[in-house]
């Protein structure tokens, strides 16, 4: 396929992810996106606004959430995983540009983001991080480096400030709003 064509169609793509982000209901949403080849679990929440860079290297298990305005770049490859929590404007990067490359080339990894994870607002997780079991993300904070599960990490960088209980089993699917 030609440049141009192959530009054109990932514009097309792109555009119509971000008119499905709009649309009212969870199950509307879902359903689309999973025409785009995102592989999405049961109970999961995609709340409003939401962006997601290459659907079909979109994988996201049971009774997660994905709050209002995230960015999903999916085009490395992103796992996320079950009741995990996305809340409002996190952002997940798998691509991005080498800064010392002479001509800006891109360079990634796939992100992985296990189970009862939570990623407060705002925070940002840069390519080839993988977010253990349990951690949690703090608001703001900008991940570079994996984290260890049951981990609490935060700042810019973001670093190791607390653990969290082990004992999780809660169901995210069960507190999605279906409208919103």
């Amino acid at each position: 396929m030609s440049s141009s064509l192959t530009k054109f169609k990932g514009s097309c793509i792109y555009i119509g992810c971000g008119i499905i982000s709009w649309l009212p209901f969870h199950s509307l949403r879902i359903f689309l996106m999973r025409l785009l080849k995102a592989k999405i679990g049961n109970k999961v929440g995609l709340y409003r606004g939401f962006e997601v860079r290459a659907p079909w290297k979109l994988n996201i298990g049971n009774s997660t959430i994905i709050g209002h305005g995230a960015l999903l770049d999916a085009r490395m490859g992103l796992t996320i995983g079950s009741n995990v929590n996305l809340s409002n404007e996190v952002m997940i990067w798998t691509l991005h540009h080498d800064y010392n490359s002479t001509d800006f080339a891109q360079i990634g990894k796939p992100v992985i983001i296990e189970d009862y994870v939570w990623l407060c607002s705002r925070a940002i997780i840069l390519p080839g991080v993988t977010i253990g079991k349990g951690a949690v993300v703090a608001a703001g904070a900008v991940v570079s480096r994996d984290v260890e599960p049951y981990t609490v990490v935060a700042g810019v960088p973001a670093k190791p400030v607390a653990k969290r209980n082990q004992e999780l089993n809660y169901d995210l699917g069960d507190a999605i709003i279906p409208i919103i």
